[in-house]
């Protein structure tokens, strides 16, 4: 039996994880220590690792990341961490899992229509996707050399229930929502033509929870995506559709930096199915989902 100690439970992906792990009978407690019991970005590796011997966790998942902000925040965000994370449980609970959630960032510019594989050249272009890099790579090398039994997943485009605005669905969700209740009929975002693999924040808990309990992983880096890529606009027009909206959505400016170089990306999820999962979940129910959490709120 497991326990598991959770960062970032309060987050989009956390408290989905958080569920997750709680429903797997494998796991006997899910500890979610948050900010006040210790503060990933701002604790040292010393805090952490007194807290990592008060909880001896079978298993350590982190769900702590930032999407935006300066390079020296995403840095501390998603590189820091993942490095004080790994000297912390290197020290305090060797033997613990360690999982951590990268990006498809991570990549950068892929071949046209060629699912991209954990083996593909990293070519990020954006500083998000640097960050999200080193932190992979150093867990990449502590799993490899033995020091930290550790794992990142590399998450494509989340989306589902209580997702934020710093997301585009998020986004267009708020937007859509606005325009119903004002009668206004036009809504804007930035450009819709990129194809992009989205993946139901539900089944990439599921494999959160795989990439916690299953023994013997082979790999330290896992893709996490639905393995289909479709066009932002036509996932912004199911939205639409879910929300009733018959108006116009006009495309203007730019994208976030952080994905404005990629035209095209799909996750080749070979690995994750070597952990004994797969998605559930298309994309027309997890719009709809989005969209009903939303009215619910």
């Amino acid at each position: 039996m497991t326990r598991v100690l959770l960062f970032g439970a309060s987050g989009f992906i956390g408290g989905h994880a958080r569920d997750a792990l709680a429903a797997d009978p494998r796991v006997t407690e899910v500890i979610c220590p948050g900010r006040a019991a210790h503060d990933l970005l701002d604790g040292t590796p010393a805090a952490l690792a007194g807290l990592l011997r008060e909880v001896a966790p079978d298993a350590v998942v982190n769900c702590v990341g930032a999407l935006t902000g300066s390079a020296a925040q995403l840095v501390t965000a998603n590189t820091l961490v993942a490095a004080k994370l790994l000297a912390a449980t290197a020290d305090a609970a060797p033997q613990a899992r360690l999982v951590r959630l990268g990006s498809a960032g991570e990549y950068g510019p892929v071949p046209d229509r060629v699912p991209v594989t954990e083996e593909a050249p990293a070519r990020p272009v954006s500083e998000y996707g640097v960050s999200h890099l080193a932190g992979t790579r150093l867990f990449q090398l502590a799993g490899e050399a033995g020091q930290v039994d550790a794992v990142s997943l590399r998450v494509f485009n989340p989306i589902g229930p209580g997702m934020s605005q710093e997301n585009l669905l998020g986004r267009a969700a708020a937007r859509l929502r606005a325009a119903l209740a004002d009668g206004a009929t036009e809504i804007t975002l930035g450009p819709l033509s990129a194809y992009r693999d989205f993946v139901d924040v539900r089944d990439l808990a599921t494999l959160i929870v795989a990439a916690t309990l299953t023994p013997g992983l082979r790999h330290r880096v896992v893709n996490a995506g639905s393995g289909r890529a479709v066009t932002a606009r036509e996932a912004v027009g199911l939205l639409a559709g879910a929300a009733g909206y018959d108006g116009r959505i006009r495309e203007a400016g730019v994208g976030p930096q952080r994905s404005q170089a990629v035209d095209w990306i799909q996750a080749d999820i070979g690995r994750a199915g070597e952990l004994g999962w797969s998605p559930v979940r298309d994309l027309e129910t997890s719009i709809k989902d989005i969209w009903a959490a939303g009215e619910a709120r």
